[in-house]
């Protein structure tokens, strides 16, 4: 499995690298030009992500701006449905308004900060994402 993190706050990249890597290769990006960079790159070499948690307030592009470009490459690369990557945001930003706006973009799950392990794999289980054996 390839997972994309894209997340500005060091602690918190280093803390989702850590736990994501039993589920994969995880890459990390700083900011949201890198995320669609990384995204593009992975989707132009025909190796797409299949999870991609991305944080919501980032320099350069916030992750509202970097989940409509990445659904917009994947509809140019006809990567849609079961091919498309899932998308976990993660933020501290937990009014309703944020939430749904998220999901009316295609984010697949909204995880807010801090996240609860406990809670965060009960989410990544329902979405079809397992640790590798």
């Amino acid at each position: 499995m390839r997972i994309l993190i894209a997340e500005d706050d060091f602690a918190s990249r280093k803390f989702m690298q850590k736990y994501l890597s039993k589920y994969g290769d995880c890459d990390i990006t700083i900011d949201g030009e890198e995320a669609v960079e990384a995204f593009k790159m992975a989707i132009e070499d025909d190796m797409p992500y299949d999870l991609f948690c991305l944080d919501i307030m980032m320099p350069a592009m916030d992750g509202y701006q970097v989940l409509k470009v990445v659904r917009e490459l994947e509809k140019e690369h006809n990567r849609v449905g079961d091919q498309a990557v899932k998308i976990v945001m993660t933020t501290a930003l937990n009014a309703e308004r944020n939430i749904n706006a998220a999901f009316e973009m295609g984010c697949t799950v909204y995880c807010a900060k801090p996240i609860d392990l406990e809670k965060f794999e009960d989410v990544l289980k329902k979405i079809g994402i397992t640790a590798e054996a």
